[in-house]
């Protein structure tokens, strides 16, 4: 078995070396600043996207190796379709939040998460704009890191039901979801972008839930899984809408259904209302 805190180290570096790049990208402080904007299923693509995957998968692959792990980015999957899958697989995203990052809203992320089977034991989710890096191992806890240091995090577990916040996408919006959020026991909204940048807010306690529903597509293993590490090692909680947990590196990237993430102490009602509040919105639907 890997030696998971020397490995974090590893990720730790990698992760704020990421993050400068991906900032000079961002304030165009690069040679071209041209990002190069294009479109693959809808979904933008940069220059960024694709400098900072290459830079994380070769700063990765020169330290471990590829013999005992495999290694799945947004940028690069498809070259890994059809092959045995590993027992450790890195899944990286080395930009989420595209379309924030293009409109300079701040609000994107880094997420490199360490799956082994199915299930992340290592995580990191680098916020640029706010200097900031989350990490987690399995059984380990969750910490922020700035340049100040790192200390331990622990989500929000005290308020009632209707006083919980809501992290809401500004640009993944549609029928469905409205209906659902106009329906659910709270009404508080904080609009941001990235699902890293999301779940950091629940981390900081300034949000409390997060929703994700798949509609036509759904959200991939690498929007996700760094991002369910660091929350459930504060104490939070990201499953499925009927309380089943997230599965990785199963063949089939996408993370389909209604996934839930939040502070925990309200979970279990919050998805069992969702998907009531979904199966009456579907019966309604001539």
């Amino acid at each position: 078995m890997p030696n998971l805190e020397e490995i974090l180290n590893i990720t730790r570096k990698i992760g704020w070396g990421a993050a400068k790049l991906l900032r000079s990208y961002y304030h165009g402080t690069v040679e071209d600043g041209n990002l190069d904007v294009q479109y693959k299923q809808n979904e933008p693509v940069t220059v960024a996207d694709v400098a900072v995957s290459q830079y994380i998968l070769d700063k990765l692959q020169a330290a471990l190796g590829n013999e005992e792990f495999g290694y799945i980015s947004e940028e690069t999957y498809k070259s890994q379709q059809g092959k045995n899958p590993c027992e450790w697989v890195w899944i990286i995203d080395p930009l989420d939040g595209t379309r924030d990052f293009i409109n300079k809203t701040g609000e994107y992320a880094i997420h490199i998460a360490l799956v082994q089977g199915t299930s992340p034991v290592l995580a990191v989710v680098a916020i640029p704009e706010a200097e900031k890096l989350y990490y987690a191992t399995k059984g380990g806890g969750t910490f922020v890191e700035t340049v100040n240091g790192s200390v331990p995090l622990k989500v929000a577990d005290n308020k009632p039901i209707e006083d919980l916040t809501l992290v809401v996408s500004r640009s993944h919006r549609n029928e469905r979801l409205e209906h659902l959020l106009k329906n659910l026991p709270c009404q508080n909204q904080k609009a941001i972008g990235s699902v890293g940048c999301k779940i950091a807010a629940i981390l900081e306690q300034e949000a409390d839930i997060y929703i994700s529903l798949s509609g036509k597509s759904a959200p991939k293993d690498w929007d996700i899984a760094a991002p369910e590490l660091i929350l459930t090692e504060a104490g939070g909680k990201f499953t499925h809408f009927d309380g089943t947990p997230l599965k990785y590196n199963t063949g089939d990237i996408s993370q389909w259904g209604g996934l839930l993430a939040s502070s925990s102490q309200h979970h279990q009602i919050l998805c069992q209302k969702s998907a009531q509040t979904l199966a009456e919105f579907a019966s309604d639907v001539p």
